[in-house]
């Protein structure tokens, strides 16, 4: 952040990405310690990380609940259910807290899937940022664009896994 002697000040996206990656620390499954903040008016509203159903077991614990989704083209790949996702762990602690979510900017850690994206789009988000992309996240993109939501991938690299 120093350029030529003199203190750069980071973007309020890159502000509030390195947040992602903070709140993301506390996440509870190592395949994805992923963080999400929401934030309106350069204010964060609400932030969550991957983690089990409040009340009930989480991955570091007792193991991943595993599950083998196959697509239309044969393709299959490997996924951990047992934790919400860190968007909609966000989006439901501000409806818990009774946060309007309407015209703000999500920051996660990675392209959010399809059910996430589904729920932002309803939660009357309309702008998400990722640093990185999801390899399951084409129909998320496009239906980020079919209802006018931007989006922003800050990096083209994608997130990879063990046991993808």
């Amino acid at each position: 952040m120093e350029e030529g002697g003199k203190y750069q000040r980071p973007s309020w996206d890159e502000y509030f990405l390195n947040l992602v990656e903070l709140v993301g620390s506390r996440g509870t499954c190592d395949r994805g310690r992923s963080g999400c903040v929401i934030a309106k008016d350069k204010r964060i509203l609400s932030t969550g990380y991957v983690g089990s159903p409040i009340g009930t077991k989480h991955c570091d614990e007792i193991g991943h609940e595993m599950h083998t989704v196959t697509y239309e083209d044969g393709k299959e790949t490997r996924h951990c259910i047992r934790t919400s996702h860190a968007e909609l762990n966000a989006i439901a602690n501000a409806a818990r807290f009774g946060i309007s979510l309407d015209g703000a900017t999500l920051y996660c850690h990675m392209t959010p899937c399809y059910t996430c994206a589904k729920m932002i789009i309803n939660a009357g988000i309309k702008k998400v940022v990722c640093n990185l992309d999801y390899h399951a996240g084409g129909r998320s993109k496009e239906i980020f664009q079919e209802a006018g939501i931007g989006y922003n991938l800050i990096s083209g690299e994608m997130q990879t896994y063990a046991d993808m």
